[in-house]
């Protein structure tokens, strides 16, 4: 499909608003590890909805995206439970990242474990977007996991890089500069937490992103990409890993 939407540059106003909602919700998590570790585990209903091992997910804040100059941060948040697993378990598949272009396909089309320095990992993804249109991006990720005790782990993972691929697998194969292009996906960040209990693990994903705003006209081939994925995409990651460790289980 040809897009007539013209490609737009990240704007230093927008990522300047991205990097202070980080940093209030990066405070806020901080402060709740000696107190509610588990959203999931904050209300009751919930709680049971994803002990009966649903995937739970909605917007952290409201019931959309927030807005902020020429662009939209989109903050979700995941909860599900995965009987008789253990969190050693889930970072042995969640950690093996040459293998993510399996775990995690169709999004994931390609990966690559950089390097790794104990605790702390450097990682190539390769992701697909589809949805109306097709949005091929090139990604470097820094990731570091943490435990907190025996039974609850902590991990945060930050691109460094999101580049759009055009003409991605063909000859014409053309990477763009990071921040230009469509701006379909400009940031993401995302926030794990691990707890063994119930004979099982709970795991959750809050995952922040930056997208650009909705021209004018436009939305019915923008919106779908910007606004829909990002539930899609935390939803799928987690019922993809709940699915890995089933089959590491068999």
């Amino acid at each position: 499909m040809v897009l007539t939407v013209k490609p737009v540059q990240l704007n230093p106003k927008t990522l300047e608003s991205f990097d202070a909602y980080i940093h209030n919700a990066e405070t806020e998590m901080e402060q709740s590890l000696s107190g509610s570790f588990l959203w999931s585990q904050q209300a009751p209903e919930r709680a049971q909805v994803v002990d009966q091992g649903q995937v739970v997910a909605q917007f952290w804040y409201g019931e959309g995206p927030v807005k902020v100059p020429k662009g939209l941060i989109h903050d979700w948040i995941a909860a599900t439970f995965i009987p008789d697993s253990n969190i050693q378990e889930i970072l042995a598949v969640i950690q093996d990242y040459d293998n993510h272009k399996n775990t995690y396909k169709p999004e994931v089309i390609d990966s690559r474990l950089i390097s790794r320095d104990g605790n702390d990992f450097q990682v190539y993804l390769r992701l697909l977007k589809k949805k109306i249109i097709t949005v091929v991006l090139d990604t470097d990720h820094e990731v570091h996991y943490c435990p907190v005790d025996k039974t609850r782990w902590v991990c945060r993972s930050y691109t460094t890089r999101i580049a759009e691929v055009e003409d991605a697998g063909t000859p014409d194969e053309r990477v763009l500069e990071p921040d230009t292009g469509y701006g379909f996906l400009w940031r993401l960040y995302s926030y794990w937490r691990f707890e063994e209990r119930n004979a099982g693990l709970v795991v959750e994903c809050r995952a922040i992103s930056l997208t650009r705003d909705v021209p004018f006209g436009l939305g019915w081939a923008i919106e779908p990409i910007i606004e829909k994925l990002p539930k899609e995409s935390i939803v799928n990651t987690l019922e993809a890993t709940r699915q890995a460790l089933h089959r590491e289980a068999g």
